[in-house]
C-alpha cells in the first residue's frame, strides 16, 4: 500500500499557516515521476478577500426533506462515503478524472454557516457554465467541512483542463465577488493540481489514481472510522463539526443514475 495505515497521503501540509491540505506525490512509489510539464501553467494558488452572502431558511427545492436547506448533521454517512467513492471511479471512466482540489473557505469570506451550501452550489454553478462556454464537460464532487481554525469550509474535487488553471485565478475572483458581495481577504481560497503537478492525468495515469484516491480519501475523513473501515479507505477519522444543509454532493454525470445507466 502507498501510504501508512490511516497516515494517507495528504497529512503533511506545506501551507503550514495556511492548514491546507498537501496533493503532494505518494511515498514510497516504485515508479519513476515525470518531470514536470515545463510548458504548463502554474500552480493557481489564490488568496482572495471575500464577504457575505444573503441565506435563507427553508426548502432548497432539489428534493424532499433530505435535502432541507437547514437540516443538520455531523459526519458522512455509510451511503455517502459510497457515493463520493463511486463518482470518483466515474469520473475517470467518463474522460473527466478530478485534476484539481479546492478549498474555499466560507467563514473567512464572510459566509454564515447557513448559507455555505447556497454559496457553494453558486461558485459550482459559475465554474461550470465558465468550462461550458469554453467547449468543455465538468465532472466534480465537494465535502462541507466544519473544523478547526478554518471553521467552515468546502473541499472541492473538479476536472479542470490544464490550459485553463491560468484564467481561472482570476475567474474565481470574480465570482467570490459575485457571491459575497465584498472585497478580499486573504487565504479564503486555494487550488491545487492533484499530484502536485499539471497534466499528471495523462503524463502518469497510475500515479495520478494514487494521488486521486488520496484526495478522495481526505475529503472523507468525517466518516465514522467504522465506516471507514468498512469502505476500505486508509484515513483516521476527524470530526469536522455541525454542517447546515447538505454535507456533500456530486456532478450528475458520476452519480448513482449515470453510474446505472452506462452499465
Amino acid at each position: 500500500h502507498p501510504f501508512k495505515r490511516h497516515g494517507g497521503g495528504l497529512d503533511a501540509s506545506p501551507f503550514r499557516g495556511f492548514g491546507e491540505v498537501s496533493i503532494a506525490q505518494l511515498k514510497p512509489q516504485s515508479r519513476a515521476n515525470l518531470p514536470i510539464v515545463k510548458n504548463g501553467t502554474a500552480l493557481a494558488i489564490s488568496n482572495l478577500p471575500l464577504g457575505v452572502a444573503a441565506h435563507s431558511k427553508g426548502r432548497t427545492g432539489r428534493g424532499g426533506a433530505r435535502n432541507r436547506a437547514d437540516r443538520e448533521s455531523h459526519a458522512l454517512t455509510k451511503a455517502q462515503i459510497a457515493n463520493l467513492s463511486l463518482s470518483e471511479g466515474h469520473s475517470r471512466a467518463i474522460g473527466l478524472p478530478f485534476t484539481r482540489m479546492i478549498t474555499i473557505h466560507w467563514k473567512a469570506a464572510g459566509v454564515p454557516l447557513s448559507g455555505m451550501a447556497a454559496a457553494t452550489g453558486k461558485f459550482i454553478d459559475y465554474l461550470t457554465r465558465w468550462l461550458a462556454r469554453r467547449g468543455y464537460g465538468i465532472a466534480w464532487l465537494w465535502v462541507h467541512e466544519n473544523a478547526g481554525d478554518k471553521c467552515w469550509h468546502c473541499h472541492v474535487l473538479a476536472s479542470v483542463p490544464a490550459e485553463l488553471v491560468k484564467p481561472l485565478v482570476g475567474a474565481q475572483l470574480r465570482w467570490l465577488r459575485a457571491i459575497t458581495g465584498k472585497s478580499y481577504c486573504a487565504k479564503v481560497i486555494r487550488s491545487k493540481p492533484i499530484g502536485g503537478r499539471l497534466r499528471l492525468e495523462t503524463g502518469n495515469p497510475a500515479l495520478h489514481f494514487e494521488n486521486a484516491r488520496a484526495a478522495l480519501a481526505y475529503l472523507c475523513k468525517g466518516a465514522p472510522q467504522s465506516t471507514l473501515d468498512a469502505a476500505r479507505i486508509d484515513r483516521q477519522h476527524k470530526l469536522q463539526g455541525l454542517i447546515i444543509g447538505r454535507r456533500c454532493s456530486t456532478s450528475q454525470n458520476i452519480g448513482a443514475k449515470a453510474r446505472k445507466a452506462s452499465q
